[in-house]
């Protein structure tokens, strides 16, 4: 018995999903596949599935993972190819390994962000500067134990903002995992609330998943 760390794309339609008909959705792929995976013992027997870092529903991902655990050795394009004949648009398998990192090690996440907002007297560009330009950036953040208010500047930074002709792209490396995990929506939340232009819509693509030291989760 091996475990496989399964790398998938979620895009399109498929941003939709959330993280439980997800799990539901590879479960029934991989039974479809025919693909020999390991089940749990017991009464009700059934797939054994982690995903690292659940992707928010909505968001588009090049990055997402899957473990599992096969009970035996299958070649690894054979694994890509069964499976993917199996997925439903949107979702595409196209890396399969031995885990390197466990999920606790993720520390990071990449994504590119667009911000459809009207121009306001100066350009965006400019005010997302003098947005971060201040001392501290307050949200008000969701917890189990309920909400709190945390500066979220030293949790993320910016690699890209650049025009766009709807509004204001952005490249952002934030912080994630199960210690500290910021939704890349208080970033953009807290932009809005700064400018007084409202939103019209954000799309959000998540590129990678690093580790406290910025390597790429594996």
């Amino acid at each position: 018995m091996q475990t496989i760390r399964i790398f998938f794309k979620k895009l399109g339609r498929a941003k939709y999903i959330s993280h439980l008909d997800l799990s539901r959705c590879m479960q029934r792929a991989l039974r479809r596949s025919g693909l020999p995976v390991w089940y749990t013992q017991g009464f009700h027997p059934h797939m054994y599935l982690t995903f690292a870092l659940p992707l928010s529903l909505g968001y588009e991902s090049l990055c997402e993972s899957m473990d599992l655990k096969l009970t035996q050795d299958v070649d690894t394009q054979e694994l890509l190819d069964r499976l993917n004949a199996a997925l439903p648009e949107g979702l595409t398998a196209y890396g399969a390994a031995a885990p390197v990192n466990k999920p606790e090690k993720i520390a990071w996440a990449r994504y590119e962000i667009s911000l459809c907002m009207s121009q306001g007297s100066l350009p965006l560009e400019e005010l997302f500067d003098q947005f971060m330009a201040q001392d501290e950036i307050l949200v008000v953040k969701r917890t189990k134990r309920g909400e709190k208010e945390v500066d979220i500047k030293p949790l993320f930074s910016v690699g890209v903002r650049e025009p766009t002709p709807q509004g204001l792209r952005l490249e952002l490396t934030i912080a994630a995992g199960g210690e500290t995990n910021i939704n890349p929506a208080l970033v953009a939340d807290a932009f809005e609330k700064f400018t007084g232009i409202p939103r019209e819509s954000m799309d959000v693509l998540r590129t990678q998943i690093l580790t406290e030291d910025f390597a790429l989760f594996a």
